[in-house]
């Protein structure tokens, strides 16, 4: 008896480990699907019904599938009314420069065969589209000098000539004009050009400027425009809505730290309405001191991923965490794409499908121009009873599937962040998630993949505080060039002047207005 139950024993801890080793191998399996799909396959999240229909899990039954599964909404969707596009080239903008360039035919064929001269009776015009490739020129600043022929040059009170001042300028004793810093500025930080590409470009056109030469520019643009920042950091600190997010940089020349150290980039995106604010801050950690520093002052909601950095800042600071519904659909696409190719999508489809329900809710708002309230009143009436029905599937199905599986994890993480979730219901200025402030992030994380790294803090912060300016600027719908070359011609003289007024007509949104 004693052996038997031995025996026993071990067989039952074989099979615990036989289970766990294949719960293993099936999320190994499903971590290389996903692998080999990311690295193969398209990255987007959209899917039709048909695609989402070639998926199975294996752990589902076709009981279970009955008794989880919601009817299916079969409300009827109206399409609207088919219109054929207009094929053919597009007309060329009108605020371009038209250079008119005159043809005529030869004299002897404006002799008519009845020996009559013939009389130009119109024109037909066509258009072309050129290019002038870039120019560079030197500015000449000249100064006239007075001087009093009487007084011999010089009085009682010193030398009585009188030279024009020279205008402020936003890197003094430099030989760098405001349109040439924001040429490398918009080069650099909006089309992800390096310095080091953008050095040999300037030398095929004439003109030898280092590479370090370009970064030290850079970084004392980034000097200039801090009282620009500070500006637009309380204007985004006095709302009460903020979306944030990080991604990683390297910076080469850290102290105390070595090369390989990963440090982050954290974007903040608010502002009032027509007021869009966008600051990137350059730090070494990811550290929960991190957004505790970059909130601070800041009252009403936070919208992030589920990165749990943000939860201490949350915590007795009458700040309000609000989740992202993108993140949640994410890892349910991530289930589906991981899994086998046969039969039903089983439960990472069903999670697919309530997300993409609510989405359609928020298209609908988006597609009717509807603004805060009547947003809130649309998700009442069709978002909440898809959310309701959400968590009375989800309650159903945790535990069906091994917690360490990528549909464990996306059942595990909706569960988690459920109660940050759920507050998009109320308040109609809330996003459903944060791709906004992800959108913000992307030049920044495009740009690094052509520049790479910073070489030290300096030009992280400088870049920082450029990325800011200029996706601020965008963000408020001008042109990136001409807004530099604006501010740095513009913010000295201001600055000198110690005039709030002169730096508050430069943010974004006052420019904007100003130009409209």
């Amino acid at each position: 008896m004693v052996r038997a139950a031995k025996l026993s024993k071990e067989n039952d801890a074989l099979k615990a480990l036989v289970d766990r080793q294949a719960q293993k191998i099936a999320a190994l399996e499903e971590e290389l699907r996903l692998a080999l799909h990311k690295r193969f396959a398209a990255s987007s999240e959209k899917a039709s019904a048909d695609q989402l229909n070639l998926f199975n899990e294996a752990e589902q039954t076709q009981s279970e599938v009955t008794a989880t599964t919601p009817i299916a909404d079969e409300t009827t969707t109206t399409v609207a009314e088919h219109e054929r596009k207009t094929r053919g080239r597009k007309p060329l903008p009108d605020h371009l420069p038209r250079t008119r360039i005159e043809h005529d035919i030869p004299e002897a064929d404006k002799l008519c065969a009845c020996g009559c001269q013939k009389t130009r009776i119109g024109e037909a015009t066509s258009e072309q589209l050129d290019i002038i490739p870039e120019q560079i020129q030197i500015l000449q600043h000249v100064r006239f000098k007075y001087a009093c022929r009487s007084c011999e040059g010089v009085d009682d009170d010193g030398p009585t000539v009188v030279t024009a001042p020279m205008p402020l300028q936003p890197i003094p004793k430099s030989n760098a004009s405001p349109g040439l810093l924001a040429y490398i500025g918009v080069a650099k930080f909006v089309d992800g050009m390096p310095l080091y590409r953008l050095e040999p470009r300037f030398k095929r056109i004439g003109v030898e400027i280092p590479r370090n030469t370009l970064a030290g520019w850079m970084i004392r643009c980034g000097d200039l425009i801090e009282p620009l920042i500070n500006l637009m950091q309380n204007r985004l600190l006095d709302y009460d809505i903020i979306q944030m997010d990080e991604t990683t940089v390297q910076v080469l020349k850290e102290k105390g730290r070595s090369p390989q150290s990963q440090s982050y980039m954290w974007v903040r995106r608010g502002g009032p309405p027509n007021q869009t604010v966008i600051l990137f801050d350059y730090e070494q950690s990811r550290g929960a001191k991190v957004p505790a520093r970059l909130l601070k002052g800041f009252r009403g909601i936070l919208q992030t991923d589920g990165y749990d950095g943000y939860a201490a800042v949350t915590r007795g600071n009458d700040i309000t965490w609000i989740g992202c519904l993108a993140h949640v659909r994410r890892k349910f696409d991530e289930a589906l794409k991981a899994q086998k190719k046969k039969g039903r999508g089983g439960l990472a489809k069903q999670g697919f499908d309530f997300i993409q329900r609510l989405y359609r809710v928020e298209r609908e708002a988006r597609e009717r121009g509807l603004d805060a309230d009547p947003r809130k009143v649309l998700r009442d009436e069709k978002a909440k009873p898809i959310w309701n029905e959400l968590r009375q599937w989800l309650d159903g199905a945790l535990g069906q599937v091994p917690p360490k599986s990528l549909t464990g994890k996306a059942l595990n993480y909706t569960h988690a962040q459920w109660p940050r979730l759920i507050r998009v219901l109320d308040d109609g200025r809330i996003e459903v998630d944060n791709n906004r402030c992800e959108n913000a992030i992307r030049p920044f994380v495009l740009g690094r993949k052509a520049w790479l790294f910073a070489d030290t803090p300096a030009g992280a912060t400088a870049s920082a505080r450029l990325y800011s300016l200029i996706e601020t600027a965008k963000a408020n719908s001008l042109e990136p060039y001409a807004y530099l070359a604006r501010v740095f011609a513009d913010l000295p003289a201001a600055i000198a002047a110690q005039d709030d007024a002169e730096i508050e007509k430069l943010l974004p949104w006052n420019v904007a207005a100003t130009d409209a």
